[in-house]
């Protein structure tokens, strides 16, 4: 299956927010190999054993969309953006309920290239939301450049619409933004 135009999901996002119920049943097929490939990667970056599968995260991750339907939906880019932030919160919400299980059973998250800050061990996912979110007290944009990127998988030209700046600060942002979170991670 050839990838659907951004104007294509645009459109049906669109009619989706306004109360389109069949545009959700035509939305779902053109963007669910790409969130299967964001909830992959997350996926792929935890600790050997874990229980959370791909396509559970997925499903999780459409349950809680579907809750948002009166969301207005700007185009494509906005609509990975959330359910990235769906996806972060669906893991960090896992990791702390097994780590409230296990002491130690928090999952691991690597970096992966999108994200090239990984020369020490892997960062908890816990702690990278705490980071992220001590970063986002500091400094939002920042903190929502690493979350559109590294959970979103967006690129710089599509964070930089979400964020309505230029792809400039976007990769200006995301170099800081990196430095921070290896310093602040690797003091934990």
């Amino acid at each position: 299956m050839n990838a659907p135009s951004p104007e294509e999901v645009t459109q049906l996002l669109v009619a989706w927010g306004d109360g389109e119920v069949s545009a959700l049943d035509k939305l779902i097929p053109l963007v669910n190999e790409e969130l299967r490939r964001l909830a992959h990667r997350y996926i792929g970056g935890e600790r050997a054993g874990h229980t959370l599968q791909t396509t559970a995260l997925v499903n999780e991750a459409y349950l809680r969309l579907v809750d948002s339907s009166r969301v207005c939906w700007q185009n494509r880019a906005h609509f990975f953006a959330v359910s990235a932030q769906l996806m972060r919160r669906i893991l960090v919400d896992y990791a702390r309920a097994r780590r409230s299980q296990k002491r130690d059973g928090g999952l691991q998250v690597s970096f992966s290239e999108t994200l090239p800050i990984a020369h020490q061990r892997d960062p908890d996912l816990v702690a990278l939301d705490e980071a992220l979110s001590t970063l986002a007290a500091m400094d939002t944009r920042k903190a929502r450049v690493v979350e559109l990127r590294f959970f979103g998988g967006l690129s710089v030209n599509e964070t930089a619409e979400v964020l309505e700046v230029s792809s400039d600060t976007v990769m200006r942002d995301w170099r800081l933004a990196k430095s921070w979170l290896l310093r602040e991670l690797s003091e934990k």
